[in-house]
């Protein structure tokens, strides 16, 4: 594998465009797409077939797993995994006969956050940091952070640790296998690290 003279590899059958911003260490695996103002951050690996819309920002250390897009108005965060085949949308109420370009939703994936294989993410939504997406989920609205959320409409199943692994509350506490403590603040819904 050869970086080229801006610092990162890109397959000969990977297409970026003039105006494509693209850090250091990246990776773009064949058939993938970077339209022109597409912005990319460093130590990413964008998997085969992957499309990234003008619009989009992506930021450090980002792992996309091939067939995915992310289109116009979606924000994703350092170190966030978007797992095989899941999808973005960007518009709520789509019609091939009506443009509505100036319609779209912004969509926001905050730092951390999991998105496993096949899921969907409809647009407008902001999944918090660290949360958790199962496989082949709907998610139609905002995930809180720390969530684990899976099924059609996805729903909150639990708590989830930066490492990833699920986390079993005691009263208020819960400490993770990998040693990370929490503790839930006093509404019971939103929690953060001790």
């Amino acid at each position: 594998m050869k970086y080229n003279d801006k610092g990162f590899f890109a397959h000969k059958d990977a297409d970026i465009e003039d105006g494509a911003k693209v850090g250091k260490g990246t990776k773009i695996w064949a058939g993938s797409h970077l339209m022109p103002g597409a912005r990319i951050g460093s130590n990413c690996n964008i998997g085969q077939n992957v499309f990234v819309g003008a619009k989009a920002v992506i930021g450090n250390g980002v792992k996309i797993q091939n067939n995915v897009s992310v289109y116009d108005d979606v924000i994703v965060e350092d170190d966030c995994f978007l797992g095989p085949s899941m999808v973005f949308t960007n518009v709520i109420n789509p019609r091939a006969f009506i443009e509505r370009k100036d319609e779209y939703k912004k969509t926001l994936v905050e730092k951390g956050v999991s998105v496993g294989a096949n899921a969907t993410i409809v647009c407008g939504v902001t999944l918090g940091k660290y949360s958790f997406v199962g496989a082949g989920s709907v998610v139609t609205k905002d995930i809180a952070p720390y969530r684990l959320v899976y099924g059609n409409p996805a729903r909150n199943r639990g708590f989830i640790c930066r490492c990833g692994m699920k986390l079993s509350f005691k009263g208020k506490e819960a400490v993770c296998e990998c040693g990370q403590k929490y503790q839930k603040t006093s509404d019971g819904e939103i929690f953060s690290e001790k």
